[in-house]
């Protein structure tokens, strides 16, 4: 079984996607969600459903506890849906390759330190963009600028808000976030 784990820092809606496609997979082992906030609500809700979580703080992120946790639990793959905090060097050494993140925009626009959620969305509109959308992609050293390896369009209506724009790009996280992870890492794997 290849071994993945899911970073997150908000509600967890992707990271519960993920996990839910993951469950009863043949080739890849969804571990646990690991959390960068005492009172996110991933943290609550993974509780609930008896899923493991691991709340971890800034030191023991930037110390290499972490890292070593999850080399320790051979660990293979790691997600971020919604996780905030920049991935030590460390670790991105580590898992070259095997760090894949969404961002809720059609990077290289809208990404950075700061853009993220209802941040981008905003943005997008305040600019009068005419189409936005997801892009799933490597991490790397710099915010947003790993390679691509999947993204998606949607048409901005006139009357968009930044609350309807966000729950059409939520619609498209679930629907391709699970699928696009699958097909990299069997791909990867071959």
């Amino acid at each position: 079984m290849i071994n993945i784990v899911v970073f997150a820092s908000g509600n967890g809606s992707n990271a519960l996607n993920i996990r839910a496609y993951f469950k009863n997979h043949s080739l890849i082992h969804f571990s646990e969600i690991y959390c960068n906030k005492e009172n996110a609500g991933i943290v609550g809700k993974s509780k609930d459903l008896g899923i493991p979580i691991r709340v971890f703080n800034r030191q023991e992120w930037t110390d290499g506890l972490v890292l070593d946790e999850l080399k320790n639990k051979k660990i293979e793959y790691i997600i971020l849906a919604g996780f905030l905090w920049k991935v030590p060097t460390e670790i991105i050494d580590a898992y070259q390759n095997r760090i894949l993140n969404i961002h809720p925009s059609l990077l290289p626009k809208y990404g950075g330190k700061g853009m993220y959620g209802e941040h981008v969305h905003e943005a997008v509109l305040k600019n009068n963009e005419n189409e936005s959308g997801i892009t799933i992609h490597l991490v790397n050293d710099e915010y947003d600028k790993g390679k691509v390896l999947f993204r998606e369009i949607i048409k901005i209506e006139p009357e968009e808000t930044g609350a309807s724009l966000a729950e059409k790009i939520h619609k498209l996280e679930h629907e391709h976030f699970p699928q696009v992870i699958e097909n990299y890492i069997l791909s990867n794997e071959d």
